[in-house]
């Protein structure tokens, strides 16, 4: 069975947000999940893994990973590594033709970026100490570094933690409003001392800031939707346990 990604119309490379449907891993696993540092079946993973890039027109040994640590560190990536050996770092550009950059995520937000007249594609992790620190940004600097441009790029925001989800407590409110105060629209309030973060649309709102002009959000809710889409917040309220992650992926044509 081939998986079926979730794809933006503005992002024109090849490329797909993948939900957790399609794979052969099983219980709660099941079934696509593509992370390689849970405890879920080496092979069946490294099938789910190959599953994804299949779908993309990608080698398995030629999609890329990162071992992410919600930073903003990002890595210009010139020939594959080993699956599993990737540097630290929450983010990833490349001008080499072959290459699929992969994220993987379970309610952070992972965005994808492209500039086809250059030949750069970027691939992000965005949870909020990442989006909030500058994650994105560093990546657009890092595409114009290979030659892309802020006016050229378009950027697509997969599905992550809506805000009808997302609570989040002080410390998430005072490091965005200190970050970005313009943007602290995107923190509604809730129950008393708490607020509800739009993480996907504050994402797609500092691209914009910085200049990107076609930002897409595919406004899916990954906490909300447990037969689609693995969770980290929903896995947290049910009392823990094992988890998934699902992968988005970008390469150039």
């Amino acid at each position: 069975m081939t998986p079926r990604p979730l794809a933006a119309a503005a992002l024109a490379a090849p490329h797909g947000f993948f939900t957790r449907e399609g794979g052969v891993s099983r219980g709660p696993y099941a079934s696509l999940n593509c992370s390689l540092s849970g405890a879920d079946d080496p092979a069946a993973v490294a099938e789910n893994r190959a599953r994804a890039a299949g779908a993309l027109a990608l080698a398995p040994e030629a999609l890329v990973g990162l071992t992410q640590v919600h930073g903003i560190a990002v890595v210009t990536v010139r020939a594959p590594w080993p699956a599993g050996a990737g540097p630290a770092a929450d983010a990833m550009v490349t001008d080499r033709p072959g290459i699929g950059l992969g994220i993987v995520t379970a309610d952070c937000a992972p965005v994808l970026f492209a500039d086809l007249a250059a030949g750069v594609v970027g691939a992000a992790h965005a949870g909020w100490r990442g989006a909030v620190g500058g994650v994105l940004e560093a990546t657009l600097a890092a595409m114009e570094a290979l030659g892309a441009t802020r006016a050229g790029i378009a950027a697509a925001v997969g599905p992550c933690i809506g805000a009808d989800s997302y609570e989040v407590g002080p410390e998430v409110h005072e490091a965005v409003v200190a970050a970005t105060p313009a943007l602290a629209r995107f923190l509604n309030p809730g129950r008393s001392g708490r607020w509800q973060f739009d993480l996907g649309f504050y994402c797609a709102a500092r691209l914009a800031a910085a200049g990107v002009r076609r930002v897409a959000v595919l406004p899916a809710d990954t906490a909300a939707l447990e037969t689609r889409f693995f969770s980290h917040r929903r896995r947290t309220l049910a009392g823990g346990g094992p988890i998934g992650h699902q992968l988005s992926v970008v390469r150039l044509p």
